[in-house]
């Protein structure tokens, strides 16, 4: 018993953020969860209060299924960036009675962004009811503009939050067909994480690339059979986006080749570096998979590391896709050598503080050179995270079963 205690004593002294750690792992009490809950809500009632197709960014996409039911085509209208598969999608929402749809579809939103926290909570192996997942989501909400602007917006980013966490949690569980058919889906919906299929292919996970590939490939190819104007999306669609949008998209894109010319930087100059930056970032991936260590921070470093990549280069990039990955990192704040463990993670993420006044970029229209620098740190963060070997390799922590674990 003796031997035992002084054994505990020595585990607190090495691990002085432990008595944190074991408070944050155990379950919440019904205050936080119901403050939680009314935040939500209270969300989903905004949105559904000024919006009647559940956001702005959903209005764009609802209205071109609604075009594709009248025998319209889709792509007549440029801000509908999406694959042909998606209009499937945005027409099972333009049936929907217009009540439904304006509550729904920001519940939805919502509900995907806690279900993305969820599986990258359960990624960790940290419980769903513990604190640190209730105050981890609560803080996301309320602290993080990038979270509640994806709600506002009803973009379907949030189908990418959910979809990139729920498939490295499969991954993580070995069940890699099932992943690659969750990401075809997703990218079926919204293309945005298409940069993690080149996880499947440093695993060398060719069945699951095999899904990730042929679902989207199967599902816009049926509606491009009955759609008027399909190529309309390589001939209208494709130009517009490489042309970086319109005037009211511009502004708000914090891709490099985006905001470097807006500092005088020469467009070419702009997307050399912006490339250049962004193959680093795959290179740095490839890097952290290559250090085969266990745990599920393999996993979730490198598919953010190619996200981010991406996020630097293409265009456009939006503040609110950093919640595809900032939630997925955040989620393995616990695990020793994390990248959420280094403070610079969390200083990265200081621009996009709601309320947060910065001399001259104030101004809605400039706010991309803010969120830029928060891409651009995450970025960099998460790239000496990859590159550089753990100072102790060894076991990584289990939140579980630290839990479960007999006290001294």
């Amino acid at each position: 018993m003796q031997l035992r205690e002084a054994l505990g004593s020595s585990a607190r002294q090495e691990r002085p953020d432990g008595a944190l750690r074991a408070w944050l792992l155990h379950p919440a009490g019904a205050v936080p969860v119901a403050v939680l809950a009314v935040v939500l809500l209270a969300r989903v009632a905004q949105v559904a209060a000024v919006s009647a197709q559940g956001g702005m960014d959903n209005a764009f996409v609802v209205h071109a299924g609604r075009v594709w039911l009248d025998g319209g085509a889709p792509y007549a209208d440029r801000r509908f960036l999406y694959l042909p598969s998606a209009v499937l999608f945005a027409a099972a929402q333009a049936v929907l009675p217009a009540p439904v749809l304006r509550v729904g579809a920001p519940v939805v939103c919502a509900g995907l962004v806690a279900g993305g926290w969820w599986c990258a909570l359960r990624l960790f192996r940290v419980p769903a009811r513990s604190r640190f997942a209730v105050l981890g989501l609560l803080g996301l909400v309320l602290c993080w503009a990038p979270v509640g602007d994806l709600m506002e917006l009803g973009n379907w980013t949030a189908a990418g939050v959910a979809a990139l966490s729920a498939a490295l949690l499969l991954a993580d569980r070995g069940r890699w067909t099932a992943a690659g058919v969750v990401l075809g889906v997703s990218v079926a919906v919204k293309p945005l994480v298409v940069p993690v299929v080149l996880l499947l292919v440093m695993a060398r996970r060719w069945r699951a690339l095999a899904w990730a590939v042929g679902v989207p490939s199967v599902l816009c190819a049926g509606a491009a059979l009955v759609m008027p104007d399909p190529g309309g999306f390589f001939t209208r669609t494709l130009p517009f986006l490489l042309r970086g949008g319109d005037a009211m998209m511009r502004p708000f894109d914090c891709s490099l080749p985006a905001v470097l010319p807006r500092l005088g930087v020469p467009q070419a100059a702009a997307v050399t570096v912006a490339s250049a930056a962004a193959a680093a970032g795959v290179v740095c991936a490839w890097w952290r998979w290559r250090r085969a260590d266990d745990g599920p921070g393999r996993l979730a470093e490198t598919a953010a590391m190619l996200m981010l990549a991406s996020y630097l280069v293409s265009r456009p990039a939006y503040e609110h896709y950093l919640v595809v990955v900032v939630p997925l990192l955040a989620a393995g704040a616990l695990r020793a050598g994390a990248a959420a463990r280094s403070p610079w993670f969390w200083a990265a993420l200081v621009p996009q503080v709601p309320g947060l006044a910065v001399p001259l970029l104030d101004v809605s229209t400039r706010r991309a050179f803010k969120d830029a620098v928060a891409l651009c740190g995450l970025a960099l963060v998460l790239a000496v995270r990859c590159v550089r070997a753990p100072s102790r390799p060894g076991r990584q922590e289990d939140p579980e079963a630290e839990l479960s674990a007999p006290v001294p």
